[in-house]
């Protein structure tokens, strides 16, 4: 628990640093085997993509080293991870996640992720952002030229 303590507090200060460079208050370190594999800042300042969170970014950094599965790493957030990221945590195989300020601390300031997680929760038909599927018949041969070209590497 040290180690998690050590880790957690760097992602904390990377989140300090990037506020002082006026970015937002979130940073992320992602460990593997007890070396640091990536230390990110959110950059949504930076590059104007929703996208570029913290975790995201420290997955597709460490993602260059390790590959697209990064089973047993675990990433320290200085916030709570938003559902996207917590979503590419399980894509990838990130064995744990700890983090500093939960979605209630985040609140007041305008940072929580709350509603988009209760968004979820809700069962399609009721989510504010509808979702349709539309069945196209040339999926499942793309899907069959995947597994075939897959299983032959």
């Amino acid at each position: 628990m040290q180690d998690d303590q050590e880790y957690l507090q760097r992602a904390v200060e990377l989140a300090r640093q990037n506020v002082a460079a006026g970015g937002r208050p979130f940073g992320a370190v992602l460990v593997h085997d007890g070396q640091v594999l990536a230390e990110t800042v959110n950059q949504i300042h930076l590059t104007q993509d929703p996208t570029a969170h913290a975790e995201l970014l420290a997955i597709r950094v460490a993602s260059q080293h390790l590959g697209p599965r990064l089973d047993g790493s675990v990433i320290y957030a200085s916030g709570q991870p938003c559902p996207m990221c917590l979503a590419a945590m399980y894509l990838c195989g990130v064995e744990r996640a700890v983090f500093a300020a939960d979605n209630a601390s985040a609140e007041p300031f305008g940072l929580s992720t709350a509603a988009i997680y209760a968004q979820l929760a809700q069962p399609e038909a009721a989510r504010r952002l509808p979702v349709q599927h539309l069945p196209q018949a040339a999926m499942t041969r793309i899907y069959h030229d995947w597994q075939a070209r897959h299983a032959a590497g």
